[in-house]
């Protein structure tokens, strides 16, 4: 069987194995083996063709981590408010309890509402920016 018989079939195992599992980066690899095949086409020698293979596949993971290292993290659905349309909503506050929480109503039902680290509790309208179970964390308006 000729060299460029088995990259092939090898990236198109890799292909197959991305499918069933959803990893990404054996595509990536993929895409490696199809270089070595295209290689083995040119005529280069088997060292060359595994470098190939190495190089191409090892360098298209290294990008595709670099551009995923790079773009913002997501939010947690917590506080994604295309999550959970919740989030900036406003609600009153009429009193905090000792233990810094409230007690208020939200969508018809009694909802704890427990202020952002770091600020003081206070009175008034708030704006929702975080659900925690069934806490509504807020922070003044």
């Amino acid at each position: 069987m000729a060299d460029a018989t088995i990259w092939w079939l090898l990236a198109g195992g890799a292909i197959v194995a991305e499918l069933l599992t959803g990893t990404f980066y054996l595509l990536m690899l993929a895409l490696g083996l199809g270089a070595a095949a295209l290689a083995a086409h040119a005529g280069a020698g088997s060292v060359l063709q595994l470098l190939v293979a190495a190089l191409v596949g090892g360098g298209a993971v290294n990008t595709w981590r670099m551009v995923q290292g790079r773009r913002s993290r997501a939010m947690p659905a917590s506080e994604n408010p295309d999550v959970n349309l919740d989030v900036g909503a406003t609600v009153q506050v009429d009193a905090w309890n000792p233990d810094a929480t409230a007690s208020v109503k939200y969508r018809g039902a009694q909802w704890t509402v427990v202020h952002r680290s770091g600020q003081a509790p206070s009175t008034g309208a708030h704006t929702i920016v975080e659900i925690i179970g069934s806490r509504l964390v807020v922070e003044k308006s």
